[in-house]
């Protein structure tokens, strides 16, 4: 499954922006996402399965407790792959970082 399919996905988004915090319970994992997106424990390991099988995510076991780290390798690809495009934006976050210290001189002025 190509990256993009995987973070297509707004559930397996919010899973790795939950991982992105730090080691998860399963459990933890599945309240959450339960509570914000209403979907069943079984659609969630779902979810989980499809970003440890994309390598987004790694688990370990401990006890019964099963434990989930994001793995950065495939965002690396795709950070690769957006900054061919970076530079549509970066010239205007520049120029707006310009005009926001031009305020903040004009304001110290005044």
């Amino acid at each position: 499954m190509h990256a993009f399919d995987v973070l297509g996905d707004p559930v397996r988004r919010r899973i790795l922006e939950l991982l992105a915090e730090g080691e998860c319970a399963s459990g933890e994992i599945v309240e959450v996402i339960q509570r914000e997106f209403g979907i069943s424990q079984p659609a969630v390991s779902q979810h989980l399965k499809v970003l440890r099988d994309g390598g987004f995510a790694t688990v370990r076991a401990e006890g019964a407790r099963r434990l989930y780290t994001v793995d950065a390798a495939p965002l690396q690809q795709v950070d690769e792959w957006v900054s061919r495009f970076r530079g549509f934006w970066e010239h205007k976050l520049d120029a707006l970082a310009t005009e926001v210290a031009r305020g903040k001189r004009a304001k110290k002025k005044g």
